[in-house]
């Protein structure tokens, strides 16, 4: 496999990653995506540290490029 082959692959993966992490981040903010035996508040701060993490690695990965 190339190395243009690979690092499409890897970015599609990081990709992937991001999409999902938001996803679930926001899902949590918005009480969609719950935790049965936590109360609601802890998974919205939960889900905000979520995005909030995930937004930062992506400004980080954007800068290091």
């Amino acid at each position: 496999m190339g190395k243009k082959v690979k690092g499409l692959l890897s970015f599609v993966a990081w990709l992937t990653g991001v999409l999902v992490s938001l996803a679930v981040g926001f899902a949590m903010t918005g009480s969609t995506l719950t935790i049965p035996w936590l109360p609601s508040i802890i998974t919205v701060v939960a889900g905000w540290i979520v995005v909030i993490t995930t937004l930062v690695s992506v400004v980080l990965a954007v800068l290091k490029q």
